[in-house]
């Protein structure tokens, strides 16, 4: 019985021993496990440290973007794109677009939807509108964008609802539907722009359009729409009267400067011709003052000359039928020169009284004819037209 009870003893001392044993074992086992643990979760620190500060070290910057770093509560701004580097953990980059921005006012800019609260206003004349109005906008100062003032997109919005109603208000329905839209949309543009220099916010509107504006009721929309055709007629009917003003015009220019050109041509000519013959006079005078006795019957020839082959004389006693023509006849008397008009026919059919009293002449006058007689009475004329000339010469020359 003392060996069986030893054994078991003995038996019980090494179970335990063994079990001892595989908890010293599993305790060294768990920590080494553990050590190794410790030594991964390290190592997966150091590298996400390390990580992290390489990408807290370096950013990019795009061309559209500006770039303001923060130093410890001072800021710089970065504007040439590409890859920049910084101080981890004391220095942060806070990027900003450059790009315009848009938004709405009266309508949403994503679902087009309207917006009464902010579309509907009233007019000068007391007519109620509805007026939508889309703005642009770019960011000029990206330091005061992000710091001088907490929310600039709506501060930017509630200025320009304030300028869209003063300006609507002062403004009346026709202006604000039909032509007076341009004026009203550089009103609110120019009125928004000064008050944000005032603001100092760093934002800079660069376009603002009325894109819709229209009343409330059908009835005073078709009525609108009526007298916004009639002005467009008008404008057609005007454009078209312009054309054919500029059509015409020119043509009667041109016409108008050649009748001015004929007449001064016309002028250069008569002026022309007056001069000639005022210096033919002249020369006419001058010779006539050299020799007035041989002018006075050189222009006695001449007249002459132009009136007697064109000329025909009748003699008549005052009673009879039958006439006595002469023919054109040259003479050679006064200045000696001699010039051919071709022989004087003479046809005569007198009546038998006017054959007497041609005979009764010849014998009272012995030798002269009756020839002889018109020929002294011709030279009688010439002589009284001569001095008539002399005489206009004269009065000339007085």
């Amino acid at each position: 019985m003392k060996k069986k009870k030893k054994a078991s003893e003995e038996a019980q001392g090494f179970l335990e021993a063994a079990a001892d044993e595989g908890k010293k074992k599993s305790q060294r086992r768990g920590k080494d496990n553990v050590q190794k643990f410790y030594s991964v979760a390290w190592k997966v620190f150091v590298g996400l440290f390390v990580l992290t500060t390489a990408l807290q070290t370096v950013y990019f910057l795009q061309e559209d973007e500006f770039g303001v770093i923060r130093t410890l509560g001072n800021t710089q701004i970065v504007e040439t794109p590409g890859m920049k580097f910084k101080i981890p953990y004391f220095q942060h980059i806070t990027k900003v677009s450059k790009a315009a921005k848009q938004f709405s006012v009266g309508y949403d800019l994503e679902t087009d939807e309207s917006i009464h609260r902010e579309s509907f206003m009233i007019t000068s004349d007391y007519n109620f509108v509805n007026v939508d109005f889309y703005f642009e906008y770019q960011i000029t100062d990206p330091i005061k964008y992000l710091y001088a003032s907490e929310a600039p997109e709506a501060v930017v919005k509630n200025l320009a609802q304030s300028y869209i109603r003063d300006t609507v208000g002062t403004s009346k329905v026709d202006d604000v539907l039909t032509t007076g839209k341009y004026q009203i949309q550089t009103s609110v543009r120019e009125k928004l722009q000064q008050r944000l220099v005032e603001e100092d916010i760093g934002i800079q509107v660069t376009n603002a359009v009325i894109q819709d504006a229209e009343v409330p009721t059908e009835e005073v929309k078709r009525a609108f729409k009526n007298v916004e055709d009639a002005k467009q007629g008008m404008d057609t009917a005007i454009n078209n009267a312009n054309a054919d003003a500029n059509t015409r015009i020119p043509k009667a220019e041109a016409d108008a400067d050649k009748i001015i050109k004929d007449a001064q041509a016309k002028k250069e000519s008569l002026i022309a011709q007056a001069e000639g013959q005022t210096a033919r006079f002249r020369s006419l005078y001058e010779e006539y003052a050299k020799f007035p006795l041989i002018t006075k019957q050189r222009m006695f020839y001449e007249t002459m000359e132009d009136i007697l082959p064109h000329m025909k004389v009748y003699i008549t006693d005052g009673s009879a039928q039958s006439l006595l023509p002469l023919e054109p006849f040259s003479s050679t008397a006064g200045s000696g020169s001699t010039q051919d008009a071709g022989s004087a026919q003479a046809e005569t059919n007198a009546s038998p009284a006017a054959e007497a009293r041609q005979n009764q002449n010849a014998g009272s006058t012995g030798d002269s004819s009756p020839s002889d007689g018109g020929a002294q009475q011709a030279e009688e004329e010439n002589g009284e037209d001569m001095d008539e000339d002399v005489e206009d010469i004269e009065d000339i020359e007085d």
